[in-house]
């Protein structure tokens, strides 16, 4: 019989199944101020809740007939999706497959017409020829990606297939027309777990859409027969039956004090993108003057840093007993530019990176690390940069690198970047919040010396 309960622990984090000794934290004294901007207002649904699937049934689900099953939000226009779930087989077969199904119909008389902008799916564990699948390898902290695609883990493959516009072979159809009355199967992918060791995998999927007009959307579980996929036919009774899968990990209520459960999400939230301009407060550039400067990246309750910004979404609508807010942000785009300049009048050489600091919500004066790297992974992705050269000054231009940070781990170097007295350079640095990361992170500038103007 499977131990469900081994397999949601190693969920939480591969790297916690071993405890090693972790350094004392110290502190780097330095400013950490809020991100500038805001999400935007692009409806998400965040289907997460379940993660580990063990019910057929409705995931989430927008239609009207729903019942309980089914929250109350109309989708129109430009909305995203993120999907994230985990199956561990069941106690009759060592060979099942749980497949997921994507299911949109109008809501209305009229036809709508659908569009994927972007999208992607990432399997942990591919199990046959052509499937789309990212294993949780033992990376390094940096690799700079070049020809081939650098990913550790389905959620980090998803997210630089979308940083880079890539699409997965999986998602063949770009363009719908919903007819009235009818339900359409959008798409239809498998999670097996045959021939694995352990009996576990998983599946990350992202999608951009745009409609031209209001529609119901639902994604559901079922194992079919053997491995032979359910019919459209056997996915639309499912829906009928109105089933919900059942959710976990309940959360603590909103403002409850003492110790936190942020639980995963089932709903709809709003926002889907972070732009920004990380300039000084009332200028149009940003100046380093000697020490570092960082910003949050996924801040969180409780988990802000000391900046007091709370940038998680708020859910327009959520499953009872599920987060009730977007906790991690994960699936949001975060795009931003440092304006860089140097009112000094010596060089200056900085460097950027993406950090994990130690959690906290007080303001310490700056940031805690460990000396060491030896705790749990904390994020697992890719960030994408521009404007950057390297150690001997030779320019980047754009560059995909796959971080593998651990907790209170300072973030390798992105590249540098040298200013003489009054230029002005900006830096552009693009990521989307990975699955299977643990929030918060820090976008850091930081001098590495000065020296007088040749």
């Amino acid at each position: 019989m499977i131990d469900l309960n081994v397999w949601k622990t190693a969920l939480i984090s591969l790297s916690l199944l071993v405890s090693p000794a972790v350094a004392e934290p110290f502190r780097r004294d330095q400013r950490v101020l809020p991100l500038p901007g805001q999400l935007d207002a692009v409806p998400m649904v965040n289907d997460n809740n379940p993660e580990l699937i063990e019910q057929e049934g409705i995931l989430f689900s927008t239609f009207e007939a729903g019942g309980e099953a089914s929250i109350n939000v109309t989708l129109k226009g430009r909305f995203d999706l993120f999907s994230h779930h985990v199956y561990a087989g069941n106690d009759d077969s060592l060979e099942s497959t749980l497949w997921l199904a994507l299911l949109m119909a109008p809501q209305g008389d009229e036809p709508v017409k659908l569009t994927l902008l972007e999208g992607s799916t990432s399997l942990s564990q591919a199990i046959q020829k052509g499937q789309t699948a990212a294993p949780f390898l033992p990376l390094p902290a940096l690799m700079r990606e070049t020809t081939e695609i650098v990913a550790a883990g389905p959620g980090s493959r998803v997210a630089g297939d979308l940083l880079s516009r890539r699409r997965a072979t999986e998602l063949t159809t770009r363009d719908w027309t919903l007819q009235p009355g009818a339900v359409t199967r959008l798409l239809q992918l498998p999670i097996p777990v045959q021939g694995l060791d352990p009996l576990l995998n998983g599946r990350n999927l992202q999608l951009r859409f745009h409609s031209s007009g209001p529609v119901q959307l639902a994604t559901l579980a079922s194992h079919g027969e053997g491995h032979q996929a359910p019919s459209n036919q056997d996915w639309i009774a499912l829906l009928n039956q109105e089933k919900l899968s059942r959710k976990e990990h309940k959360p603590t209520p909103r403002g409850k004090r003492g110790p936190i459960v942020y639980s995963r999400v089932s709903g709809v939230q709003i926002g889907s993108r972070w732009q920004a301009r990380l300039n000084d407060p009332g200028q149009d550039s940003l100046s380093i003057n000697g020490q570092p400067v960082s910003w949050p990246i996924s801040s969180l309750e409780r988990g802000t840093l000391g900046t007091g910004q709370v940038q998680t979404a708020e859910l327009e609508a959520f499953y009872p007993g599920t987060a009730w807010a977007a906790h991690g942000n994960y699936g949001v785009e975060y795009d931003l530019t440092l304006p860089l300049h140097n009112r000094g009048s010596n060089q200056q050489t900085l460097v950027v990176s993406l950090e994990s600091p130690l959690k906290t919500d007080r303001a310490i004066g700056g940031l805690q690390f460990r000396s060491d790297a030896k705790g749990p992974v904390m994020f697992r992705g890719p960030v994408e940069v521009r404007g950057l050269h390297d150690e001997k000054e030779r320019p980047l231009g754009r560059q995909t690198l796959h971080l593998v940070l651990r907790q209170g781990q300072q973030g390798p170097p992105l590249g540098e970047l040298s200013l003489r007295p009054g230029e002005r350079k900006d830096v552009r640095v693009r990521l989307i919040y990975p699955a299977d990361a643990t929030p918060p992170q820090v976008i850091t500038v930081r001098p590495v010396k000065q020296s007088s103007t040749p």
